[in-house]
């Protein structure tokens, strides 16, 4: 328990412990969230590589609202609102296309994709 409201200088040394564990629990999973982040978009971006050379367009949008479908039902099931699931997945989504556009723009001019 708080001793006082002013800050956290005079926090009970064993909710500072408490706080300390579950920070250092959340900063873990932001490190592995950022990690399987950057996973996902290594495998995005050979999807927009293939896209391009097949001159396939870089929104896929049966694919996309087949990905937002699933992941509601996932994010149900893990107890974590839906809608902030398909709130997360359009903004990825957003982004992929969005390095898609840029994969076949620099496809289309000969250039060479630097994401």
């Amino acid at each position: 328990m708080t001793t006082s409201n002013n800050g956290t200088s005079d926090v009970d040394p064993a909710v500072r412990a408490e706080l300390d564990r579950l920070r250092d629990s959340i900063d873990n999973i932001d490190a592995a969230v950022v990690h399987m982040l950057a996973e996902r978009f290594k495998c995005t971006q050979q999807v927009g590589h293939l896209k391009a050379a097949h001159q396939l367009p870089p929104a896929d949008p049966a694919r996309e609202a087949h990905q937002i479908a699933r992941l509601r039902r996932l994010a149900e099931n893990a107890k974590l609102d839906p809608a902030f699931a398909e709130k997360l997945l359009n903004f990825i989504i957003a982004e992929v296309i969005r390095h898609h556009e840029n994969i076949a723009g620099n496809a289309n001019t000969g250039g060479v994709s630097t994401g």
